[in-house]
């Protein structure tokens, strides 16, 4: 018993997040009827399915901004939401989440006035998202994808260890959509563990490990590869649709 209960607590230590029979009702509708799954720290895990399939509604119940019926969701061995978690969690929405009116430097100030974050860490996560150039400039005026970089750079401020990042990419041309994606691999080298949803399948070989949605089920918990071994497709859009066909789940 003694060995079985310390197996588990190491896994515990291995997962940043933990979901357990996680039911959310939005509307009067069941967009999570019954979901489980798990994020090992350190990793670039993507959450992938097409658009309605419950990948926001599970972000936000991870970030602990989601009512929820039952269920359990623990993030750093912490329940989701939790006090303990607002300096070690960093989430980047859909939408930018930083004041247009402010320069990209007056954002990052704010920020790190509220978290208790060093004033060195504002050139620092500037530097990081590739944004030197533009710190003086307001907001309102830089391109789309710029601002989606400010939104990161927000999330960066103060070091967290779990950033989740909803459909970060979306509308972004090849070339950023590129250096995004070796960012996001450089934190998780560094030690952070990134979350990061997308509905376009061709992304998912940019993860180490695939979480498949569909209506709010999870259809597959797996690496790129073991998914095309699964599904015998060379191509992941593929993989997906032999998943749907055959009725499998995870």
């Amino acid at each position: 018993m003694t060995g079985q209960f310390s197996a588990c607590r190491i896994q515990r230590m291995l997962n940043c997040i933990e979901v357990e029979h996680l039911r959310v009702v939005r509307g009067g509708r069941p967009v999570l009827p019954d979901l489980s799954c798990a994020v090992a720290a350190g990793t670039v895990t993507g959450l992938l399915g097409p658009s309605g399939s419950g990948k926001t509604t599970l972000i936000r119940a991870i970030v602990g901004v989601q009512q929820v019926v039952s269920g359990r969701v623990s993030v750093l061995g912490e329940p989701a939401g939790s006090a303990a978690l607002r300096t070690q969690v960093g989430y980047v929405t859909q939408a930018p989440s930083v004041y247009s009116d402010l320069t990209v430097r007056e954002n990052l100030a704010y920020l790190a006035v509220i978290l208790a974050a060093s004033p060195e860490s504002v050139s620092e996560v500037i530097s990081t998202v590739a944004l030197t150039d533009q710190a003086d400039a307001q907001v309102s005026r830089l391109s789309g994808g710029q601002k989606a970089r400010v939104s990161l750079a927000a999330a960066l401020i103060g070091g967290p260890r779990l950033l989740v990042l909803d459909e970060p990419t979306v509308g972004l041309d090849p070339v950023l959509r590129e250096e995004l994606w070796s960012l996001f691999h450089r934190l998780a080298a560094q030690g952070a563990t990134l979350l990061v949803s997308s509905h376009v399948m061709e992304e998912a070989d940019r993860c180490q490990r695939l979480l498949l949605l569909r209506e709010g089920r999870l259809l597959a918990d797996a690496t790129p590869d073991e998914l095309r071994e699964r599904t015998g497709a060379d191509d992941l859009d593929q993989a997906f649709l032999r998943l749907i066909q055959s009725g499998e789940a995870a």
